[in-house]
């Protein structure tokens, strides 16, 4: 069974976040040298477990010009010449 993971730990950087262990950030298993993953809290602040849900949901965001004429600017849309 896996670990429910923490939305918001009380001390986040005395733990490593990368995989299902959980290590002390001062003796990781994984031995590989490197930095301790840090939570999401840490990196992304208040409200990080909604953060991007509801892309769908928001408007797409046009240049007024381009509102105006109907013309998208998303150049991954436009044709190749």
């Amino acid at each position: 069974m896996a670990k429910i993971f923490p939305l918001r730990p009380t001390k986040p950087e005395l733990i490593c976040w990368g995989c299902d262990r959980y290590c002390p950030a001062n003796s990781m298993i994984c031995g590989n040298g490197s930095d301790r993953s840090q939570h999401p809290y840490e990196l992304f602040g208040e409200g990080w477990e909604s953060f991007g849900l509801n892309a769908q949901d928001q408007p797409p965001a046009a240049d007024d010009a381009d509102a105006q004429d109907g013309v998208k600017s998303d150049i991954r849309t436009q044709p190749l010449p």
